[in-house]
């Protein structure tokens, strides 16, 4: 999650629809479970020639990940067999400068099958984006799928870190929005096709306080123990980051938990982010982001570690 501040922009008014909606209800669990967060002393992907990497997307054995080369952002690909031991395989995915990604950022996505969200545009101004695996490359849409929401809206100056889900028919997306005092909150739509999308009227789901936060992001969602549940990380004024814990029995009102997860090794005790997560039978499995140095948007020397949650 980054502050994506920038100095002033031609505001457009998002053309996203907009509707009251849920996901489909759980029935609740023990409300007193808390996970503990176990992760690994090393990180499993390094940056390698970058000066970052981070934003993991893992589906099955594939990773799409966020590479920064000290100019741009750029999404990376790598594969493994087991979660642990990833093999970077390049970059598959950079910003245009010709079109309405501008030349910043095609990165912090959320991958799915074949399909691709991301991030981009100028800096300040994010929306966001999808990409297709064609089985040759990723193919772009040529306009954003999700804009920024109209004026007095809570993403009216920028839409980023999506992260989405399926349920049924439905595509679910939470993701960060921000406004016009460059507060940082969460919010969520939903799809039929991944493409078009409509915003829930009563967004945000997930609100900061604003007396010990700078801005909420970078969402990840689940279902076990008869709740969804979300993971997001929490930057506080200094830049430093850590990653929280909320619930909920309808993906709409969500509890937010006593609990943080912050870094304890020397590659990440300052930065803690980027969730993304699959559960495999009993086992919650969490790739996240890390870095050293409390830095708003890059060269934090970001690398990507593996965790679990335990009950």
């Amino acid at each position: 999650m980054r502050p994506l501040a920038a100095a002033g922009f031609l505001v457009l008014a998002g053309c996203a629809r907009y509707a009251g909606f849920t996901l489909p209800p759980k029935p609740g669990g023990d409300p007193s479970l808390i996970f503990r967060f176990v992760a690994q002393p090393d990180p499993v992907l390094g940056s390698g020639e970058f000066r970052d990497a981070l934003n993991p997307s893992v589906d099955g054995r594939i990773n799409l990940y966020s590479v920064f080369d000290g100019h741009t952002w750029h999404t990376a690909l790598a594969g493994s067999s087991d979660g642990i031991h990833w093999q970077p395989q390049g970059i598959v995915l950079s910003p245009d400068p010709h079109t309405w990604e501008g030349g910043y950022i095609a990165a912090n996505g959320s991958l799915l099958g074949s399909m691709y969200w991301y991030q981009a545009g100028p800096r300040g101004a994010h929306r966001i984006g999808l990409a297709r695996n064609s089985g040759r490359g990723w193919v772009k849409e040529p306009r954003p799928v999700l804009d920024r929401g109209p004026v007095g809206s809570f993403d009216e100056r920028a839409v980023a870190d999506p992260y989405v889900i399926r349920i049924q028919q439905w595509f679910y997306m939470y993701y960060l929005g921000q406004d016009r005092a460059v507060r940082q909150r969460i919010g969520l739509a939903r799809s039929r096709d991944g493409v078009q999308w409509e915003k829930l009227r009563s967004n945000p789901v997930l609100d900061l306080d604003l007396d010990r936060e700078a801005g909420l992001g970078e969402p990840a969602v689940w279902q076990s123990d008869g709740f969804y549940w979300m993971l997001y990380t929490v930057r506080n004024f200094d830049e430093t980051r850590y990653l929280a814990l909320a619930r909920s029995t309808n993906g709409v009102r969500w509890t937010r938990l006593p609990v943080s997860y912050t870094g304890s090794e020397s590659w990440n005790f300052k930065v803690l982010c980027d969730p993304t997560v699959q559960v495999e039978g009993e086992t919650i499995k969490v790739w996240f982001g890390g870095g050293d140095t409390a830095s708003p948007d890059e060269n934090l020397h970001g690398q990507i570690g593996f965790a679990t949650l335990v009950k």
